[in-house]
């Protein structure tokens, strides 16, 4: 791509290798209940609002939604979360989208910016979709319906809060949280225009039950759409490690206390604990001594990603050159 570089350090490793892959394949009884109330709706759906991270457009798409929920109904992607990801891959993003999953119609948002005029623009770009396409049982009804889907947490809620807060002035309607899965069940609709009359499900994430590859999996569990227990906070810090140097990203090493960049996982946490004085008793034979605690620096380390304190990234950069 022009104007980005992705490169790795000479010695640094080229893969990553997942210590436990069935770890990835989380699916818990509330999202499997979840689809088939979404299922269930849709024939009074008009069209399908389909949210994901930006930084992983590729690997957030859950295959299973094209088949289940979109069919032929009018359907619009957001990649929320904008201003995580570098935007200098938006041409490959949506050619590869297009091409390759039949899209379209693509929105960029982040509606942590209140000042970000494309969460305005969802709902009209909705009603506009629906008017060119046919509503088959839908034509005598005067209002429009709107189902929001994607994986966790990805802001699917917040995407509906905004909406419904700068429409018709009311305060959040949803839970918005960062752990994946906070939206349990298929809400009531929510009203998002008065005219003409739209209204929103909101809808739990439902992430694939078959992760099509260990690495999809772990980019989804750094942008926290897999839940940190399931994987290990010390794998996905190894992971992002990893991702950082193949990406020529060394910001972390002021921040964890190294004088250099590493590929050692064990390295950077102790280096990192050390210097943010997290330390955990463990017995030895001598008794109790202060050890660094490698957990709490991984936490530390992951949460400096998800708060974009190492700039933005794209996580599907190598996806979005393959074959190119």
């Amino acid at each position: 791509m022009s104007g980005v570089v992705s490169r790795s350090t000479p010695g640094f490793r080229r893969s990553f290798k997942v210590p436990n892959a069935d770890a990835l394949r989380w699916f818990p009884g509330h999202m499997d209940k979840g689809l088939k109330q979404i299922e269930s709706k849709l024939s009074v759906v008009d069209c399908v609002i389909e949210v994901h991270d930006a930084r992983v457009p590729l690997s957030s798409r859950n295959p299973n939604f094209r088949h289940t929920v979109l069919g032929n109904k009018p359907h619009l992607l957001v990649l929320n979360k904008k201003d995580l990801t570098d935007m200098r891959w938006q041409k490959e993003v949506d050619e590869r989208l297009k091409s390759e999953h039949g899209i379209s119609d693509v929105m960029y948002t982040c509606c942590k910016n209140d000042r970000d005029k494309n969460v305005d623009q969802v709902v009209p770009k909705a009603i506009e979709l629906i008017s060119q396409s046919p509503r088959f049982n839908r034509e005598d009804s005067e209002e429009m319906n709107l189902m929001i889907i994607g994986v966790p947490n990805v802001g699917k809620s917040s995407l509906i809060n905004r909406i419904r807060n700068k429409v018709l002035k009311k305060r959040n309607s949803n839970p918005v949280g960062a752990e994946p899965g906070i939206t349990r069940s298929v809400m009531n609709r929510v009203k998002v225009s008065t005219s003409p009359q739209v209204f929103l499900y909101d809808t739990p994430g439902i992430l694939s039950p078959n992760i099509k590859n260990a690495e999809t999996g772990l980019r989804l569990a750094l942008c926290a759409c897999i839940k940190d227990h399931l994987i290990g906070i010390e794998v996905i810090a190894d992971y992002l490690l990893y991702t950082l140097n193949k990406h020529g990203n060394f910001k972390y090493v002021e921040m964890m206390g190294l004088e250099g960049p590493t590929d050692n996982i064990g390295t950077l946490l102790t280096k990192g604990a050390m210097k943010m004085d997290k330390y955990e008793k463990r017995r030895s034979h001598e008794g109790y001594i202060n050890r660094p605690h490698l957990s709490a620096a991984a936490e530390i380390f992951v949460r400096a990603f998800r708060d974009n304190k190492f700039g933005p990234l794209m996580l599907d950069s190598d996806l979005l050159t393959k074959n190119n």
